[in-house]
């Protein structure tokens, strides 16, 4: 009896554990269940994730495609306009041009022959262009010459005769440095003063001390010359001195030049280095010795200097001639540029 209640509890027993050990077996199976159902779901979200990533990306990229492509569309109507109109602008110009081609009708030949045409004008143009200038200082000319005393280059010393009541338009009195001493006051043309100071002073410049003895003269002071020279000399008076209205000296543009050495007028002063530097330079001052050797008014005058005007006085040099060698119509072509 015993050892049958024994076995029942000991079947008792062994069915508990079984139960114990097949409970624990099961929890066991749910539990390794859940951990690999775990394991599982992780890399599917991830899946889940970019596939939401990708579809979202494709979209955007797909909304910009179209974007790009309406504006493409757009940039390619305006052109086709553009285009367009600058078609019709072209056909327009062509229209216009054949419609003036067709009302001017010009052939090559009707071309060339108004190219002639306008050549002619013009060379008519520029003649005239030349005539209106050659009439313009021709006037100016005219001007100039009526505004210049026109005696400056008469031949006197008993060529012409000057009036008694001539008197030079400008006299202006000579500085006193280059007048000889014990001399009056002496007076030149104004408007040829320069070219006298200037000679004087490029002399000075050479160590050549040239004194202007005697300038202008009056009819008054001329004639009373004259009559002194007369009265000592008698008809040789004549050989050296002009009557009054025959004199140089009236116009205002003749010097007798001395230096301090020789202090008077005289031959003396052709002897000298002043003498020979006028020679060599009074032509480039516009100055002529007027009673070279040989002359057939006076006797020599190394003194006796004009101003002609520069022009003229290197003429005169490089022709080798004197002022009164010349033919007055040929001398009076000067007048105009005396004192240029």
């Amino acid at each position: 009896m015993f050892e049958l209640i024994s076995n029942k509890e000991r079947r008792k027993s062994t069915t508990k554990i079984e139960l114990i050990q097949e409970a624990a077996a099961c929890y066991n199976s749910l539990h390794m269940d859940k951990a690999s159902h775990r394991n599982i779901d992780w890399p599917l979200w991830a899946l889940i994730a970019s596939t939401a990533v990708l579809f979202i990306a494709t979209g955007w990229l797909g909304y910009q495609n179209h974007l790009m492509k309406a504006e493409i569309a757009a940039l390619t109507a305006s052109s086709t306009i553009q285009i367009t109109q600058l078609s019709q602008r072209l056909a327009e110009a062509d229209f216009m041009i054949t419609d003036l081609q067709e009302k001017l009708g010009l052939t090559e030949e009707e071309l060339e022959e108004l190219e002639e045409d306008y050549e002619r004008e013009r060379e008519k143009n520029e003649r005239f262009e030349d005539q209106i200038r050659d009439i313009s200082g021709t006037v100016n000319d005219l001007d100039k010459l009526s505004k210049t005393d026109e005696e400056l280059l008469q031949k006197y010393s008993s060529v012409s005769f000057l009036n008694e009541n001539y008197v030079p338009s400008d006299l202006d009195k000579i500085r006193s440095r280059y007048v000889a001493e014990d001399r009056d006051d002496q007076y030149f043309h104004g408007d040829a003063m320069k070219f006298l100071v200037d000679m004087i002073q490029d002399a000075e410049d050479d160590n050549i001390e040239l004194k202007v003895a005697s300038a202008y003269r009056s009819f008054e002071e001329q004639n009373a010359i004259k009559g002194a020279f007369t009265r000592i000399y008698g008809e040789g008076a004549n050989q050296f001195s002009a009557d009054q209205g025959f004199s140089e000296h009236q116009l205002g543009t003749t010097v007798d030049f001395t230096t301090p050495e020789v202090v008077c007028i005289c031959a003396a002063f052709g002897d000298t280095e002043a003498y020979q530097w006028l020679l060599d330079n009074a032509h480039d001052y516009g100055f002529t010795l007027s009673y070279p050797q040989g002359n057939q008014f006076f006797i020599f005058e190394p003194w006796h200097w004009r101003f002609v005007g520069r022009d003229l006085a290197r003429d005169l040099e490089r022709d080798n001639a004197s002022f009164y060698d010349w033919e007055q119509r040929e001398i009076d072509e000067y007048l105009i540029k005396i004192f240029d």
